[in-house]
């Protein structure tokens, strides 16, 4: 049985899962427009999972900022909003079951030490399947002989005490094969990309890649729509995955082309405003903004206002352009009338 047939033998579900560390811009709106417009089409469940995870990044009131936009747009939901922060228990399971197998240890390097110790990861270069990564740093395996069995949880109470040390997962080298209902099959290796992988952050918080893998076991996670930046990420968490035993029920992939700057870097605050608030704000309309996205997802050769459940009707991933879709001064005046 392969990953996508084990997803769909159960109930299809899928997640809208925003990070509150500041407002929602185009790039991020597209992703969730696509994925609720998928969902609503084929039947899947939407939970809506609030990642809070990032303590130190998260902005008071950008949760409540990311519903009501999500709400203007008429993007909706079966279940949530649920939080991570509450359930600190369903992490210190896993993290159990993965130091039992003696698969955890202390580290207590820094950023510092590991850049004095190995080279920047090549990650800026194309990877043998076409596709790139962010500059991540390749952990050396320093302090490997820290094996962690019993006691972790005295050390690391998950309750966002900082630590000088952090935890992470032993990391064999080993390939990892994903794959992706757009991009077909992905070949990647954690072990070489990153090393041995964080699960705890010196934060004293569970780190992202474990997380995300907990809530999407524990929430039964079918479907996951993403950027595709996130490759090397999800191989880490198909890895997780199967480090825990839950290798059948690892969910169907979705990586989506990146919205990028005419400069070739992931749509941010350096390309201008591209916040949808701000949009809103200075009048656009709904079927605007969902007209960009209809012409970002090739399903428009041109802009023109689109009203949700006109995109939700016409939506063909297949018909996504895989390059990276370049945010323009004239999507940019297209908004603004």
């Amino acid at each position: 049985m392969t990953n996508a047939d084990s997803a769909t033998t159960r109930p299809a579900r899928t997640r809208l899962a925003p990070t509150p560390t500041g407002a929602l811009h185009l790039g991020n709106l597209r992703t969730f427009l696509v994925n609720w417009a998928l969902a609503r089409r084929e039947g899947w469940e939407i939970l809506l999972r609030i990642e809070d995870l990032d303590s130190p990044r998260t902005k008071p009131g950008s949760d409540r900022q990311i519903i009501d936009i999500l709400e203007w747009i008429g993007i909706d939901w079966d279940r949530g909003p649920e939080y991570q922060l509450p359930h600190m228990d369903r992490y210190a399971g896993a993290l159990d079951r993965l130091a039992q197998r003696g698969l955890l240890f202390a580290c207590s390097c820094t950023r510092s030490e590991i850049a004095d110790s190995m080279e920047f990861a090549r990650a800026s270069e194309p990877d043998p399947n076409g596709f790139t990564g962010g500059r991540e740093l390749r952990y050396p395996g320093t302090c490997r002989d820290r094996i962690i069995k019993e006691g972790w949880r005295e050390r690391f109470p998950l309750a966002g005490i900082e630590s000088p040390d952090c935890l992470r997962i032993l990391t064999e080298d080993r390939p990892i094969t994903l794959h992706d209902a757009l991009a077909g099959p992905v070949v990647l290796n954690p072990a070489r990309e990153v090393g041995d992988i964080v699960v705890v952050a010196k934060s004293g918080l569970p780190a992202y890649q474990l997380a995300v893998v907990v809530d999407d076991l524990d929430q039964n996670m079918t479907h996951v729509v993403r950027g595709n930046d996130l490759f090397s990420s999800t191989a880490r968490q198909i890895l997780i995955y199967r480090l825990l035993g839950a290798a059948d029920r690892i969910p169907r992939w979705f990586h989506l082309p990146l919205i990028i700057g005419p400069d070739g870097r992931k749509l941010a605050k350096r390309h201008g405003d591209s916040r949808v608030s701000s949009y809103r704000d200075a009048g656009t309309s709904v079927e605007r903004i969902i007209g960009l996205m209809a012409y970002w997802c090739g399903i428009t050769a041109s802009r023109w206002a689109m009203s949700l459940d006109e995109f939700t009707a016409a939506l063909d991933v297949s018909s996504i352009p895989y390059d990276p879709i370049v945010f323009t001064p004239e999507d940019d005046a297209f908004l603004r009338g």
